[in-house]
């Protein structure tokens, strides 16, 4: 699927690469208004009933899933960012290819090059954890009490619970993308014809166990899955994927999702592309059902990238990207709470139960959730925007420690929420814990005499 290219393009260009951040931000976009689309809500006696609107669609999710998309496009953004820091701490190319690769290989590194590669990986996985997981403490400091505070106002506990779990559950993305970031100045050593077949065989193998009999033995396709799909962006970073355009493009879309419905046909992969209540999933945990589905996507978006490209040039495209990039993160984390908020007080306050999903009453009442979730989310974003930006400096020294706490601390949040208990309270001071490990206090400039 991922021949090389005849003759090797330069790498993906200067430190911003505007397709790449196209791909961030129409992902995490789509997200958003894919999860607000979902809830099929009802209220009666003090409980909440949810449901999922997806479910009479399945096959919209084969576009508007697009995790593997975000993933791919975080891979080549880290490994652009990596190499960057390399070449400054002036360390060779980790993207080198072919001949110098293998020469390179050959050569048995010095001590001191060893040790100053080591002190970079640990510095940029430092900044990176840092950058991914300074948005969650404001989300922690508000859901930790809120669940308490809403029950003394005599919220009924059952919905505040579901509130509390369901905007934790959010954050399995930033758990999988910190395995990828830890893995990312090792995986950026093995070239990508070793890299490639090994992780996908392996989500294959898995699906083989898995779908016989062995359901936990799917959980390793967390790594497999999103690893492989994160590895191909390596690709994209070093220009391997320049081959990728035109009728090529359009061929590899045709054979992705052509893929997809051949395993959806002849089973046990489900239609839809996102987990349903009481049905198989193939994202928790994740198929290799998504590796085809990501290849139809791959394939579909290099066919539109020239065209995204020059979108991204006009003046108001680029100032939206410009304006919209850095508070991504922040978008992702509090949509939820958004949806938390007016649909609680819709539902539980005036009781009103989501039409039939696909029903004239249903399509008529879609365009009012957007207009009325989309201010709440703006003023989310405008008051913890802020934190996108970490205080202080990096510090890698500690950061073999810290990042398996912070990553526990993600896995625990995603599992149980902030629903009342002393699980969140215990992940959140692992999380905080964590990023002081890896932070420092800035240092003052001097005062002028």
């Amino acid at each position: 699927m991922l021949p090389p290219a005849p003759a090797r393009a330069p790498a993906a260009p200067g430190p911003r690469d505007r397709f790449i951040d196209i791909l961030r931000v129409f992902g995490m976009v789509l997200v958003v208004v894919q999860h607000w689309a979902m809830p099929v809500l009802s209220y009666a006696g003090g409980r909440l009933t949810t449901g999922n609107a997806l479910a009479a669609a399945p096959f919209v999710t084969w576009i508007s899933q697009v995790m593997p998309l975000v993933f791919f496009a975080g891979g080549a953004a880290n490994a652009i960012s990596f190499r960057s820091a390399a070449r400054r701490a002036g360390l060779p190319d980790t993207g080198e290819t072919g001949r110098a690769a293998r020469e390179r290989s050959t050569r048995r590194p010095s001590a001191e090059k060893r040790t100053a590669w080591e002190w970079t990986a640990r510095e940029w996985t430092a900044r990176r954890v840092r950058r991914l997981a300074w948005p969650v403490a404001p989300l922690a400091a508000v859901w930790l009490p809120l669940p308490h505070l809403l029950t003394a106002l005599g919220v009924p506990p059952q919905p505040v619970e579901v509130a509390a779990r369901t905007v934790g559950q959010l954050l399995w993305f930033l758990a999988v993308y910190l395995l990828a970031v830890v893995a990312t100045p090792c995986l950026l050593r093995v070239r990508a014809g070793v890299a490639l077949p090994v992780l996908a065989g392996g989500a294959v193998l898995t699906d083989v166990v898995r779908f016989s009999g062995l359901e936990a033995a799917g959980y390793l396709n967390v790594a497999f899955v999103w690893l492989a799909v994160h590895q191909v962006g390596f690709r994209y970073a070093d220009g391997g994927l320049e081959w990728l355009r035109g009728r090529r493009a359009a061929a590899l879309a045709v054979a992705g999702f052509a893929m997809v419905a051949a395993l959806v046909a002849a089973g046990p992969y489900p239609a839809s592309m996102i987990g349903m209540p009481g049905a198989i999933s193939n994202m928790a945990p994740p198929s290799a059902c998504l590796l085809a589905l990501f290849a139809g996507q791959l394939g579909l978006a290099m066919l539109l990238r020239p065209a995204l490209n020059a979108l991204a040039r006009r003046p108001r495209a680029e100032a939206v990207l410009t304006a919209l990039a850095p508070r991504m993160m922040t978008v992702y984390l509090w949509h939820m709470t958004a949806l938390v908020a007016v649909a609680g007080l819709a539902t539980i306050g005036f009781g009103p139960t989501t039409p039939l999903p696909g029903s004239a009453a249903w399509w008529s009442g879609a365009p009012l959730w957007p207009a009325a979730l989309a201010p709440v989310l703006l003023g989310l974003t405008a008051l913890f925007g802020r934190w996108e930006e970490p205080a202080g400096a990096a510090t890698g020294r500690h950061v073999a420690v810290a990042a398996p706490l912070v990553g526990g601390a993600l896995l625990t949040l995603t599992l149980t929420g902030f629903a009342p208990g002393p699980a969140p309270v215990i992940a959140s001071i692992a999380l905080v814990g964590g990023l002081c490990l890896v932070s420092r206090p800035a240092v003052a400039a001097p005062p002028r005499r």
